[in-house]
């Protein structure tokens, strides 16, 4: 990537579409989790108007009422019938569920290794790739336009939740592009906020309470400025929205789930899937490792990537890059990590405590550099462990 350069990156409200479904999705894991830590998880939704579909397989002791969890969740979101065009009590809800295949179950319940007289694990419940990003833009070591992202639409829905607007409806965007020079973040350059609003809205009051109550509280203090260009529901108007305006579907916005664009994405979504499922959880450990080796003072940016094949539990392969900004070999921090971490699934979810109903928080405003949830793969205590092997000092 060049020094000098522009960078944007979106987030959206948990009352954008694809995220109503994210939540859905989430919020049944969570309670079949809750009931059997040990349940099998591939939940997906879809949501459209005046319906909501949840489908996928579970494999699982645990009962749920599965029409109920998404009744309540899309209430929770704000869709009543005081918004209009979707509402929580008169939406149908369609279920299609199926148990696991077999099949896949007996790689992940026995891996390869164990298969072959080594030590019984879990075995990877898919194939894939999977990365994980750090850069030290921000205290959280994510890149700035994601988090800026973020923290708008984090505070748009806040805003309308609390009732200091009765303009704002559910469904919303933010979009923030950031300047960077030498590879560091020196102004926003644009900021753009769209929220589904009440009918008789004007725009021109809609930017002004905007401005005034999220993006100048939001923004305040950073690199925002008089010549930051902002642009309030740019199409003059945002009445209809959610799934009265569109289609959602479970996994659809993966990078507001990661790194907002800045970093690689190995395709696989997060939302629904139990942790025996190495999109979700390798996703995880790879954040964990790319954040200790930028804390630990080993690069300024730093992408892990892991990889590996359905019923194996060891990683098949693991890499990283520094971008040009390690202080060491990349092999050599890529050796200390693998002999710092287990990295088979087993291992993983214990480190992380995997087994817990604690991924409905996640399914708004990034898996990511949410410190304030207290999230494991976001610690930092592996950098003093990797210094201690290096002698390296972190500065």
């Amino acid at each position: 990537m060049k020094d000098n350069y522009l960078f944007t990156s979106e987030s959206v409200t948990e009352g954008h579409p694809d995220k109503v479904c994210d939540q859905i999705s989430d919020a049944v894991l969570d309670a079949l989790l809750k009931q059997d830590p040990m349940a099998r998880v591939a939940c997906e939704t879809a949501v459209t108007t005046g319906l909501v579909l949840v489908m996928g397989e579970i494999t699982t002791s645990a009962y749920v009422d599965i029409p109920r969890i998404a009744r309540d969740t899309v209430r929770d979101i704000g869709y009543t019938r005081a918004v209009g065009g979707f509402d929580y009590e008169s939406c149908a809800v369609l279920t299609s569920i199926d148990e696991q295949s077999q099949d896949i179950a007996l790689g992940v319940d026995h891996a390869l290794e164990s298969r072959n007289g080594g030590t019984l694990a879990t075995g990877a419940g898919d194939q894939g790739l999977m990365f994980g990003f750090a850069v030290n833009d921000t205290p959280e070591f994510m890149p700035l336009p994601i988090t800026l992202a973020h923290k708008l639409t984090k505070h748009l829905t806040d805003v309308r939740k609390e009732g200091l607007t009765d303009m704002l409806f559910p469904d919303g965007k933010a979009q923030v592009s950031v300047r960077y020079e030498n590879n560091r973040p020196v102004h926003i350059d644009t900021v753009v906020v769209s929220s589904q609003h009440r009918a008789e809205v004007e725009l021109a009051d809609l930017e002004q309470e905007i401005k005034r109550l999220v993006i100048d509280p939001v923004l305040e203090g950073s690199l925002y400025d008089e010549d930051t260009a902002i642009l309030v529901n740019p199409t003059g108007r945002f009445v209809i929205g959610g799934p009265q305006g569109d289609s959602g579907l479970t996994g659809r916005k993966i990078i507001c789930d990661t790194y907002g664009g800045m970093g690689r994405h190995g395709g696989g979504a997060f939302s629904g899937k139990d942790p025996t499922k190495v999109d979700r959880s390798a996703s995880y450990l790879a954040r964990y490792l790319a954040k200790n080796v930028v804390a630990a003072g080993f690069a300024t940016k730093a992408e892990v990537q892991l990889a590996y094949a359905i019923g194996v539990a060891e990683p098949i392969s693991v890499s990283i890059d520094c971008f040009g900004t390690a202080v060491m070999s990349e092999n050599e921090i890529e050796r200390l990590l693998r002999e710092a971490v287990d990295m088979r699934p087993d291992a993983i979810i214990r480190r992380f405590e995997l087994r817990r109903p604690i991924y409905q928080a996640l399914s708004n405003y990034g898996h990511f550099g949410r410190v304030e949830l207290g999230l494991p793969w976001e610690a930092t205590d592996l950098a003093s462990e990797l210094r201690k092997k290096t002698g390296h000092s972190g500065d």
